[in-house]
């Protein structure tokens, strides 16, 4: 280098060598310069290498990042993507919601129409009601004054009946006591027909007699006061039946008796009942031989159901309606005695104390009469 210095610097200085060793010193002090001047530019190079290798970092860096949010920019795009399907699945889903909404809604138009025609029939049933109740009401006003008319009546009727009926023994025994004396003292004057003739004034007065005993005993029984106790019913069936038979004594009657529950009742009425059913069941066997008479009880419905059962001649069901009707009977005098009044007592005994009576029966093949007590609910 330094040669080829040399070989530049000026013809002049080869012939003086000092000259020529300043110039190489200054040669070599601006070298230096220029060295020194070198390195502060490798430095600043270095630096500058430095701060790229930094600032290449820094790129990098910033190129992960630019990644990373890319990513989570394709991520994102995915998330947006799903929520637009979303949003567009949610119009679908509100479009068909709306549509349901519209059909609700007039449903709900449809409802309040016939609500406004139900409450418009409403009104006019409760109009009809109304007028209804009303005229109900007035009907039941009309049969309670009726009701208490009828009261009135039999009342009236009961002391009518026991009036007329205690009235009448008097001139029947004055024809029974004057047909006896007509028998006693002029049966020598009078012929066969004329003894037949008082023959049957008596026994008509005898049955009249006792139509009249009976009508006293049914209208006595309208006023009775009842007197409540407890009721062996076998006991009493037993006892009726001995008392009922020993005026048949000659006829074998067969009774079969079944344990019966107890009741609770007006023991003397309760024994009239029985003594009429026993009674009929006595007198329509006649013909029986063996005449067999049932006594017993069955539950229904909670409730002790007594009967009385009979061989006899029965009766046709479709005349069931008249048994327990007063006077009315389903057989002539002339084939049983009787006043068609006993049934009668019988359906009233039994009403006194709640309860009720019915028959069955078949012509020829026999008859069963029922009844059931409750706890006495009053007089009829």
């Amino acid at each position: 280098m330094i040669a080829e210095i040399a070989s530049k610097a000026e013809p002049g200085f080869a012939a003086d060598p000092l000259q020529y060793s300043r110039a190489i010193l200054n040669i070599l002090d601006d070298f230096s310069e220029e060295k020194t001047r070198m390195g502060d530019s490798q430095k600043a190079i270095l630096n500058i290498l430095d701060d790229s290798s930094a600032e290449k970092l820094r790129i990098e860096a910033t190129q992960k990042a630019i990644l990373n949010i890319l990513d989570d920019a394709s991520a994102e795009k995915v998330k947006i993507e799903a929520t637009q399907k979303a949003i567009l699945n949610i119009l679908d889903d509100s479009g068909a919601e709306k549509l349901r909404i519209e059909a609700t809604q007039k449903a709900i138009l449809n409802i309040l129409d016939d609500i406004g025609d139900e409450r418009d029939k409403a009104d006019h049933l409760n109009s009809e009601m109304a007028v209804e109740i009303a005229e109900r009401k007035r009907v039941e006003q009309e049969l309670e004054t009726q009701q208490q008319e009828l009261v009135n009546s039999n009342k009236e009727l009961e002391a009518f009946s026991y009036s007329v009926s205690h009235d009448l023994r008097a001139p029947l025994r004055a024809i029974d006591g004057y047909g006896r004396i007509l028998t006693e003292d002029y049966e020598g004057y009078l012929d066969q027909e004329g003894r037949r003739l008082l023959s049957v004034i008596s026994s008509e007065t005898q049955r009249m007699g006792q139509l009249v005993d009976d009508l006293l005993t049914f209208s006595r029984l309208g006023r009775q006061q009842l007197q409540s106790s407890d009721i062996d019913m076998t006991t009493l069936a037993q006892a009726v039946f001995q008392e009922w038979s020993a005026l048949d004594a000659y006829r074998a009657l067969q009774l079969e008796l079944k344990p019966l529950p107890p009741a609770r009742g007006d023991r003397a009425l309760i024994s009239v009942a029985l003594g009429n059913l026993i009674a009929n069941a006595i007198k329509f066997t006649r013909n029986r031989d063996p005449a067999v008479i049932e006594i017993g009880s069955r539950q229904e419905n909670g409730l002790s159901v007594y009967y009385v059962k009979d061989n006899g001649v029965g009766f046709d069901m479709k005349y069931a309606h008249k048994l327990f009707g007063v006077f009315q009977r389903l057989h002539s005098t002339e084939e049983f005695e009787g006043t068609g009044v006993g049934l009668a007592l019988v359906q009233r005994v039994i009403h006194r104390h709640g309860g009720r009576v019915w028959a069955e029966g078949k012509l020829d093949e026999g008859a069963t009469f029922y009844f059931s007590l409750t706890d006495m609910k009053g007089e009829l």
